[in-house]
């Protein structure tokens, strides 16, 4: 077995765009998911080791002599990033020539070229879903006969044959088996969550068509494959006795309400450990559901409404109206449970008039929490092939100077460095509101540690508008 380093490497200070982040930039706050499909291909590797450089503060200089010792270096990239780590595996190639560099990730899924290089930096790409695939290279198994990757031979680019998705989830390791083992939990951190938090996943691929969603399209596919809820359940069990400090677990799969009974019998059978949990969910589930969720622990949803737009909707594919994600709002409310929103501007058909409405949905919907992210086209994903047939991907990086999300797409009547300044109108108009600001002043007074964190957070917020604004009056 080849000495193992799965590592998310270093980037922009307080860069969230690990094997865990839906899409790769530092937030308005800090924020920092799990490398969890890092972790879940460790546990298949006796010796490997997990390092999450941004999360753990690791400089480059400190992630390259570490991996000197390594044999095997996996490294997650994407889009936005895979120059930055092309030039950390160069680095690392360079203390360490022997070692074999395999890159892993959407962006090497789907354009694999773009790494593999006559430089010979990189010298495998695992495509798709790796856990199985890097266990294999681990192996020492012949290139050939690994299913799932590309390499460089003499005449070129070698794709070998895909590899198909893992079905049984039941046989996989406990990743927080592995963050118990090389992670501080302490380290991550999520504003809607209840801190610290554990974030897992109980099964892999999405049923939704949503265009822009990346992991679906590019590595995990559209079939919702899951766990036994028993298996879930005994490594809540696991967490419970191991994490004794944290407060919350959140269920990060694509949708976890996709599958509603087995939704209803995991919330029957988590009733007795006494645990706080939260999930993502569509804007659709019925009340039902969403009460024996809440019976069995659930306090927080996390929910795409993505526009208040009935036409956007229907170009991105959602599959959900208004009037439903109006209907499972009441009902969320009326139940008890929190809701943070997520929304986001740019989508194809976007215009002033559909931002504005998007806005004034937010409001009236007033989810406990809420974030607007700028609609990024990324490769692979239906989106990205929209804007590139119709002219609208606008060239240069993906990020600012300091990790922070920029706008790559542009409309006709709607430029780019607008819809930057229309994230920053949708915060101020969302959160400036006075009932939402006595919202949260008077959680500041009743707890001193959430005093804390939402006066750091309020600072980073300012911050990061600042910036933008800086960025796009340069632009301009």
């Amino acid at each position: 077995m080849k000495k193992t380093l799965l590592l998310n490497p270093p980037c922009f200070d307080q860069f969230d765009g690990g094997a865990g982040s839906r899409y790769q930039a530092r937030r308005e706050v800090r924020s920092f998911w799990y490398p969890t499909w890092l972790c879940y291909t460790a546990g298949l590797i006796p010796g490997s080791k997990v390092v999450d450089a941004p999360a753990q503060g690791l400089q480059i200089d400190e992630v390259v002599s570490l991996a000197g010792d390594y044999e095997l270096v996996v490294m997650y990239t994407n889009t936005p990033t895979l120059s930055i780590d092309r030039e950390t595996a160069k680095k690392i190639k360079a203390v360490n020539p022997e070692s074999v560099i395999c890159f892993v990730g959407p962006h090497v899924t789907i354009q694999p070229e773009d790494a593999l290089r006559e430089d010979r930096i990189v010298d495998i790409v695992a495509r798709g879903e790796f856990d199985i695939t890097v266990k294999e290279l681990a192996e020492g198994k012949a290139l050939q006969e690994v299913k799932g990757i590309s390499y460089l031979n003499g005449s070129g680019v070698v794709h070998n044959a895909d590899r198909g998705f893992t079905t049984d989830l039941d046989s996989l390791p406990f990743v927080t088996e592995i963050y118990e083992r090389d992670l501080n939990y302490k380290d991550y951190e999520i504003p809607y969550l209840r801190y610290p938090y554990l974030s897992i996943y109980s099964g892999r691929g999405c049923p939704s068509q949503c265009i822009y969603c990346l992991w679906p399209q590019t590595m995990m596919g559209h079939q919702y494959r899951v766990r036994s809820v028993d298996n879930v359940i005994r490594e809540l069990m696991y967490c419970k006795e191991r994490f004794p400090e944290v407060k919350e677990i959140f269920f990060d799969d694509d949708t976890f309400t996709a599958n509603r009974k087995r939704v209803q019998e995991f919330s029957r059978k988590v009733k007795d450990l006494g645990i706080t949990w939260s999930a993502t969910s569509r804007a659709n589930l019925d009340r039902e559901t969403l009460q024996q969720m809440k019976e069995g622990g659930l306090r927080l949803l996390v929910v795409g409404y993505e526009s208040g737009n009935d036409e956007i909707l229907k170009n991105v594919k959602k599959g959900i109206t208004i009037d439903q994600a109006k209907r499972f709002t009441g009902e969320c409310k009326s139940l008890g449970i929190q809701i943070h929103g997520t929304f986001m501007l740019g989508l194809p058909g976007e215009n002033r008039s559909s931002m504005e409405d998007t806005i004034r949905f937010a409001i009236e919907m007033d989810p406990d929490t809420m974030q607007v992210s700028i609609a990024s086209p990324y490769p692979g994903t239906e989106f990205y092939d929209y804007c590139e047939k119709n002219g609208y991907l606008k060239t240069g990086t993906m990020l600012s100077s300091s990790g922070h999300q920029l706008c790559n797409i542009e409309y006709p009547d709607l430029p780019a460095e607008e819809i930057i300044l229309w994230t920053e109108k949708f915060y101020k108009k969302f959160y400036f509101r006075p009932r939402i600001i006595l919202r949260i002043v008077k959680k500041m007074l009743q707890d001193p540690v959430e005093r804390k964190r939402r006066l750091r957070e309020g600072r980073q917020f300012f911050k990061t508008m600042r910036s933008r604004r800086k960025y796009t009056k340069k632009s301009c």
